[in-house]
């Protein structure tokens, strides 16, 4: 078949195939394999994200490193976040979203093993910009495709079910460091061997995950689109309701559309939304067991206090589940952000220790909640056409804000001190909920194509 549709057909054809998507009342048998799998992924991605974070005391000790220079190789991998969220999502829109899952764990599991054998800081340094490239692909890619290929009505869900399942690779992670770092002083190398163990999942994916409907039947591959929903309604344990076609205007784009008239406010709108939030998410999460030795407390008594924290990200992403499709998503964010801030006001100001756990929880819970909320509305308001780049250009620019982070902070603790840290992540958290909010679309109750295909 030709490489594009005829272009009097195409429309038609990308209508119908969106409709019978959108109409399926519930997951399949599918979808939930395709879960695994996806969630599989997300856990690999990760172990590999925390890999450096607990290798560092080891690396440090054995090269002699400062904590300036272990600082710095952490912003080395968000710096590749930022290159692989941009460059991920323009690919994701050429050659696939599956095509470009798999390569991208391919090349971060790839130099995750690389890694274990650099001889140089600087050497690892590289890699991990590298690392950084190909986990953030996955991870913008990922969402597309859960957006592209759950049903409308539980896309949320199955975003924030997809986070869930991630999640797991923190204590994994965890505990396999527990496990290797103290074998050896260069055992550490052996964390980052861990750390490619994404190669499992990607080859399954590569004969197992279809490709999504959506960007099949926009590159010409309509059989196989045709295919793919013609199983899943095979599977569908209930009649289908009646398919209610939407004229869609269905076609490729250019990455400038990204900025023009009628989809330019909605990038705007998603990259401050990213930009303010990861602030603010990674402004409290990375620097609280610090701050808290600052503020007097004990190392021992500060791990007791993260370790706590440790088991709400889980709980955030099951309340995710709840709240995702309930209500529209730029209101649930904007009303978490503002509970968000609040809990961090307290938390940065209670002189009452068991008040300051209980609003830290708080604020690590619901962090995950606000992130599962917002990972099932970004890749809703952009065309198809533009979904990975739009994505990836938001969570690239937030990512690249990630980077800028650690100096940000680190500025603040020195001018204003801990009541100060957690007063601007207040700041921050908020921004992002008022400016999708304010500002962002209505996604829920609406299908995919209603959504993105006519942005104005």
């Amino acid at each position: 078949m030709d490489d594009t549709l005829d272009h009097t057909t195409d429309h038609t054809v990308a209508a119908r195939l969106a409709a019978r998507m959108e109409r399926l009342p519930r997951t399949t048998h599918s979808h939930r394999g395709w879960m695994v799998l996806l969630g599989s992924l997300f856990i690999c991605d990760l172990i590999d994200t925390n890999a450096l974070a607990y290798a560092a005391p080891a690396i440090q000790a054995e090269w002699g490193l400062s904590v300036g220079q272990i600082g710095q190789l952490t912003s080395y991998s968000f710096f590749g976040m930022f290159v692989g969220a941009i460059l991920g999502g323009r690919l994701a829109d050429r050659v696939g979203r599956r095509r470009t899952v798999v390569w991208a764990t391919v090349l971060y599991s790839v130099a995750s093993l690389l890694c274990a054998l650099a001889p140089t800081v600087a050497v690892l340094g590289v890699l991990r910009v590298v690392t950084g490239v190909g986990i953030q692909a996955v991870t913008g890619v990922l969402i597309v495709y859960v957006a592209e290929m759950f049903p409308g009505a539980s896309r949320g869900r199955c975003q924030a079910l997809m986070l869930g399942i991630g999640l797991l690779g923190v204590p994994l992670a965890a505990g396999a460091a527990r496990v290797i770092v103290p074998l050896s002083p260069n055992a550490w190398r052996w964390l980052f061997v861990f750390g490619a163990i994404g190669l499992v999942p990607a080859l399954v994916a590569r004969f197992v995950l279809p490709e999504s409907v959506r960007w099949a039947v926009l590159n010409g591959r309509v059989a196989e689109a045709t295919a793919t929903v013609e199983r899943l309604e095979a599977q569908s344990a209930h009649p289908l309701p009646e398919i209610v076609d939407v004229p869609v205007v269905h076609e490729r784009k250019r990455p400038a559309e990204l900025f023009a008239h009628g989809i330019r406010k909605r990038t705007v709108v998603a990259t401050l939304t990213l930009v303010f939030g990861i602030l603010g998410f990674y402004g409290f999460n990375s620097w609280v067991p610090t701050l808290l030795v600052e503020r007097g407390y004990s190392t021992t008594e500060a791990l007791t206090i993260t370790t706590i924290f440790s088991v709400a990200p889980f709980a955030g992403a099951l309340v995710g589940m709840v709240l995702a499709d309930r209500f529209q998503r730029r209101t649930t964010s904007m009303v978490l952000t503002a509970v968000i801030a609040a809990s961090m006001l307290v938390f940065a100001f209670t002189g009452s220790h068991w008040l300051l756990v209980v609003s830290g929880f708080v604020v690590t819970l619901l962090l995950q909640t606000n992130t599962a909320v917002l990972y099932a509305y970004l890749p809703e308001v952009f065309p198809t056409g533009l979904r990975g780049l739009g994505a990836g250009f938001a969570n690239g620019f937030g990512r690249l804000a990630g980077f800028g982070n650690a100096f940000l902070i680190a500025a603040i603790a020195g001018a204003l001190g801990f009541g100060g840290v957690f007063t601007a992540t207040a700041v921050f958290i908020l921004l992002a909920g008022l400016t999708v909010g304010l500002f962002g679309e209505r996604t829920r109750g609406r299908r995919l194509e209603e959504i993105g295909e006519y942005a104005s």
